[in-house]
């Protein structure tokens, strides 16, 4: 184990617990939130009258061609060329 670093860990430990307890803050005056004071009236929501598209969807059976893969291990293709 190297003594440097452990030394430095030591000293800035100690840098720090002194740094802690030169520092004295005292409140000198109590915090208080604003006062708000608030009303709110009913509002409205605009009306909109739109014209749209129709769509219509649906399901439909469709038969596809898939083609077929053959694969091969690294084993199996050793094996074969014994």
């Amino acid at each position: 184990m190297k003594v440097m670093p452990v030394i430095a860990v030591i000293v800035a430990a100690i840098a720090i617990g002194f740094g802690v307890y030169m520092v004295d803050v005292d409140q000198t005056e109590e915090g208080s939130l604003p006062e708000v004071d608030l009303s709110v009236e009913g509002g409205n929501m605009p009306e909109f009258d739109a014209e749209v598209g129709d769509i219509e969807t649906g399901t439909e059976e469709v038969t596809m061609e898939v083609p077929t893969i053959e694969l091969e291990s690294p084993e199996e293709a050793a094996s074969d060329d014994s």
